[in-house]
């Protein structure tokens, strides 16, 4: 297959797709549709000579505070098998596509998926095969987002992709609820814990922001728009510590 490198800024990116995202307006479960266009779109960035993971949220199946009847660890654990469900999807879908691609898994499973080994995460990715992190951290209280962060510096991604459903960007306040919300084109992670814009928790972005790990926020609702900020469009919102 011939690839070719558009943009030399990103070699290795990690993409986070929320589990919301998988199930599009069904808000539960799968939207076959949604997904089969989102790794189309996944597909076209791969041909560009990207090195791509992503990291899978389980929202559309369970989220840890979904319910006060057990306790946190366990509500947690329930979702990150959700995750792990969520990238087996992912991981159809994107074989179908002709794509190799590798799920692994942060609680061991072998007969689902590889166990998560950062090293070994590295040499599927120079190989060229993509690799989805399920599972989580493996551990309770930690979210998704906090996932991404920690994945993408243990394999040095240059940049996080964040493709939020419902929004394009960070606002100072809800663009759905509010006219006059305001639109950030660039943001330090200094600003977003002192303005509590709460893009990602507190965890994850002190992680980023520690570590200087560039972010950028997207609308995923129109999977087309990862393929546009490859061909050097100025999309959603840019989060790094120094500019």
């Amino acid at each position: 297959m011939l690839r070719r490198k558009i943009l030399h800024t990103f070699n290795r990116v990690v993409l986070k797709l929320s589990g919301e995202a998988l199930a599009g307006n069904k808000g539960f479960g799968f939207d076959d549709e949604v997904i089969e266009k989102i790794c189309k779109n996944i597909k076209k960035v791969y041909d560009m000579g990207i090195q791509i993971a992503i990291v899978v949220g389980g929202g559309n199946f369970w989220r840890g505070r979904s319910t006060t009847k057990i306790e946190r660890a366990q509500s947690d654990t329930i979702g990150m098998l959700g995750t792990v469900m969520n990238g087996l999807r992912v991981q159809a879908s994107l074989e179908e596509l002709d794509l190799d691609c590798r799920v692994m898994t942060a609680i061991s499973m072998p007969e689902v998926g590889e166990p998560y080994i950062r090293r070994k995460a590295i040499s599927h990715l120079n190989k060229g095969r993509i690799v989805i992190f399920t599972a989580g951290t493996g551990l309770p209280y930690f979210s998704t987002d906090t996932t991404a962060a920690l994945r993408a510096l243990e394999i040095q991604s240059d940049i996080i992709l964040l493709g939020k459903k419902g929004t394009d960007a960070i606002y100072d306040k809800d663009p759905n609820k509010f006219e006059d919300a305001k639109k950030y084109e660039t943001l330090s992670y200094k600003e977003i814990l002192a303005k509590d814009l709460k893009i990602m928790d507190s965890t994850a972005t002190s992680l980023c922001m520690d570590n200087n790990m560039p972010l950028l926020i997207f609308g995923i609702d129109d999977p087309d728009n990862m393929v546009k900020i490859f061909n050097g469009e100025k999309l959603g919102t840019t989060v790094k510590e120094t500019f």
